[in-house]
């Protein structure tokens, strides 16, 4: 679907509202835009959370932090 959004003075953007409840947006919330090519794309916080933790989780493979500690002589509970 496709939503009509306005930029207003001092470059602010209104999101319209059935976009921001569909997307569990309220006021406050941080959102992170990013540029890609001539679009602008815009994600909650979570998203990018999630992009940064499946990111890490591609270069560490299946290493978790229960064996991280294990190799340290560590425990969870510590």
């Amino acid at each position: 679907m496709t939503y009509q959004a306005k930029i207003v003075a001092g470059g602010k953007i209104s999101i319209p509202a059935d976009l921001r409840r569909d997307l569990g947006l309220a006021d406050g919330d941080t959102l992170f835009v990013e540029r890609n090519g001539n679009s602008v794309v815009l994600k909650s916080k979570a998203e990018k959370l999630r992009e940064i933790q499946d990111k890490f989780r591609d270069i560490a493979g299946d290493y978790s932090v229960d064996q991280f500690l294990a190799e340290r002589g560590m425990d969870a509970n510590d």
